[in-house]
C-alpha cells in the first residue's frame, strides 16, 4: 500500500499517524495484502464450508397457549413491592 493510500484510508479512520508509524503501516499493510493474494489463490471449490454466517433454522420453540388464569397474579405476588395489581418502581427520573 503506497502512503498516499494510507493517509486516506487513516484519515477516514480518524488516525493519526505519524510519517515513522506510516513508513512502518505502510510495510506491514503491504505485506498482508501480498498474504491476501496468496490466500486466492488456493482452489477451496472442493471444500465443504466448516461454519455458517447465518442459520438455515430458527432457534425457537413452538408458541404454547398457558390456560391457567393465575400466572399474572403468581407473578405480582414476587414482587418485592406493589399497588394494588401494578409493579412499584424507583423513580427514574
Amino acid at each position: 500500500m503506497d502512503l498516499k493510500e494510507l493517509y486516506v484510508t487513516a484519515e477516514l479512520a480518524k488516525l493519526a499517524l505519524s510519517e515513522e508509524e506510516a513508513l512502518k503501516l505502510s510495510e506491514e499493510v503491504s505485506r498482508m495484502l501480498e498474504y491476501f493474494s496468496m490466500m486466492m489463490k488456493v482452489d477451496v471449490s472442493a471444500l465443504d464450508p466448516t461454519s455458517y454466517i447465518l442459520q438455515k433454522e430458527n432457534r425457537t420453540r413452538a408458541d404454547s397457549v398457558i390456560t391457567d388464569n393465575s400466572v399474572p397474579e403468581r407473578l405480582l405476588e414476587m414482587a418485592p413491592e406493589r399497588d394494588d395489581r401494578f409493579y412499584v418502581i424507583p423513580n427514574v427520573l
